[in-house]
C-alpha cells in the first residue's frame, strides 16, 4: 500500500460538509456566518429560559455566557473589521495598530489571550441587549466586508477563522449546558445511538502523509503535511458503547489499579470517581443526567464523557490500546465506508505537539501554547457544527477533562 492509497470509495459525510466550508466562496461564507449567528442565539435562548440572570458558577470548564457571546463578536470584529491586513491571511501581523471596537474599551473585557480566566465572573460586562446588539453590528461589519473581499484563500482566511471560532464557541456552549442541566432540545444536538460494531479494520504497515495540503483553509496545527511510518494495525470501526464499556465498571475496575497508570491513579484519587461522570446506577440498570435530569441509560449509545485516563484503564483491562492520531486519521481519510466517526470526540495515544515545519497563524494563542504533552483528541463530536467536522482536525484537551463530548475507540494491543 502507498502513502494515502484509496482503499474506500466512499467520502464519509462528516468530511464532506468541511471540505466545502474550508474552501467555500464568499456567498457559502455568508450564509455560514448566519447559520453560525443564529445557532449562537438559539442556544443563548435555551440558557436564558432556564437561568434568567445567567449566572453560572465559577468553575474551569465554565465561562460567563455574557463573556462568551462578547468574546465571540469580538473576535470576529479584531480578525476582521478592525484588522487592517485581513487581506493578508496568514502573513497577516497579529500586532497592526487596530482601529477601537464598537464597544469601548472591549479589548479589556473580551481578549482571552489577555483575560485571565477566573477574572471573567467580576468584568463589568454589558447585559444581553448591550451584547446583542454589538453581535448585530459585528456580523454586520463583517458581512458587508465579505462582499467587498477577494476570492483567493488570503482574502476569504480571516472570514472562514471567524466562523469555524463561533462554531467552536457554540459546541462549548453546548457541553457547558450539560453540566449546567439545562436542556438542548434542537434535534441535531442529540447523541446518535449505534449499531454493533463489527470486526476491526485492518490497516496494512504504510507510510501516511498526516496533515493537512493543498488549497483552502487549515489551522496551522495541520501544517505541514509530513510522511509517518504506520505499523500493521486493527482499529475499531466505531467508538466504544456503553454496552462495551460498563462491564468494566461493573467489575470493579475504577478500584483496581491494576488497570490504571501513574496519571490515571492520580486522577482517580482527586476526583474520587467510582463510575464515568453523569452517570448512576439505578437498581439493575444504569441511569445518565441528560437535559437536567437522570433518564434510563441506553447502553447502544456511545460511552462519553470519558477522560483519558478512563479510556486508558478501559483498554488496559480489556487488553487493547488507544490509536495513535495518524492511525486514526488513516483510517478515516482511507477507509472512509468502513471507519465511522463524528460521534464524539477520540481520545489517542498521541501528544499534542508541533509537526515539523510548524509556523504560527496570526492568532497566535490557538495552538502553541498548548504544546505542552497533552493529548490529541480526532474526529468530532455530535454537537460539533458538520462544517467542523474535518478529518484532519486535531483537537487537544488536558487529559483528565469529562465535561466535554469525549469516548474513545481501539485498536488490538
Amino acid at each position: 500500500m502507498t502513502a494515502n492509497e484509496p482503499i474506500g470509495t466512499t467520502v464519509p459525510a462528516p468530511g464532506e460538509a468541511a471540505a466545502s466550508a474550508r474552501r467555500a466562496g464568499r456567498g457559502a461564507l455568508a450564509d455560514a456566518l448566519r447559520a453560525s449567528r443564529a445557532d449562537t442565539l438559539a442556544t443563548l435562548a435555551a440558557y436564558r429560559r432556564a437561568l434568567p440572570d445567567l449566572a453560572v458558577p465559577q468553575r474551569e470548564e465554565l465561562n460567563p455566557p455574557l463573556w462568551e457571546l462578547g468574546h465571540i463578536g469580538w473576535f470576529q470584529e479584531y480578525w476582521l473589521a478592525r484588522n487592517p491586513q485581513r487581506d493578508r491571511g496568514v502573513a497577516a501581523d497579529p500586532d497592526v495598530p487596530r482601529p477601537a471596537s464598537v464597544r469601548p474599551g472591549a479589548d479589556a473585557l473580551y481578549n482571552s489571550s489577555r483575560v485571565a480566566h477566573a477574572s471573567r465572573w467580576s468584568l463589568p460586562l454589558p447585559g444581553v441587549e448591550p451584547t446583542h446588539a454589538d453581535l448585530e453590528a459585528q456580523l454586520a461589519a463583517t458581512l458587508a466586508l465579505l462582499e467587498q473581499a477577494g476570492d483567493s484563500d488570503d482574502a476569504l482566511y480571516f472570514f472562514r477563522l471567524a466562523l469555524f471560532h463561533e462554531d467552536m464557541h457554540h459546541e462549548a456552549a453546548l457541553y457547558m449546558a450539560q453540566g449546567l442541566g439545562i436542556a438542548i432540545d434542537d434535534p441535531r444536538w442529540q447523541l446518535p445511538p449505534l449499531s454493533a460494531p463489527g470486526g476491526a479494520i485492518q490497516l496494512p504497515a504504510t507510510r501516511w502523509r498526516l496533515g493537512h495540503e493543498g488549497a483552502g483553509f487549515a489551522f496551522d496545527n495541520e501544517l505541514v503535511a509530513h510522511q509517518v511510518a504506520i505499523g500493521d494495525c486493527a482499529i475499531d470501526r466505531q467508538v466504544v458503547r456503553w454496552d462495551e464499556y460498563l462491564p468494566f465498571v461493573d467489575a470493579g475496575g475504577y478500584g483496581d489499579p491494576r488497570w490504571w497508570n501513574d496519571g490515571g491513579r492520580a486522577w482517580l484519587a482527586a476526583s474520587q470517581a467510582r463510575a464515568p461522570r453523569y452517570l448512576r446506577r439505578a437498581g439493575d440498570g444504569w441511569q445518565h443526567w441528560r437535559h437536567g435530569r437522570w433518564m434510563t441509560l441506553d447502553p447502544m449509545l456511545p460511552a462519553c464523557h470519558l477522560t483519558l485516563h478512563e479510556a486508558q484503564a478501559w483498554c488496559a483491562w480489556a487488553g487493547r490500546r488507544l490509536p495513535s492520531e495518524a492511525e486514526w486519521e488513516c483510517a478515516a481519510v482511507s477507509r472512509p465506508a468502513d471507519f465511522r466517526w463524528g460521534d464524539v470526540w477520540e481520545w489517542t495515544a498521541s501528544a499534542f505537539s508541533p509537526y515539523p515545519g510548524f509556523v504560527r497563524h496570526p492568532y497566535r494563542d490557538y495552538s502553541a501554547p498548548w504544546f505542552d504533552g497533552r493529548p490529541v483528541l480526532r474526529g468530532a463530536s455530535f454537537a460539533t457544527q458538520p462544517r467542523m467536522r474535518h478529518p484532519r482536525y486535531r483537537n487537544y484537551f488536558t487529559a483528565g477533562r469529562n465535561d466535554l463530548f469525549s469516548g474513545f475507540r481501539s485498536c488490538a494491543a
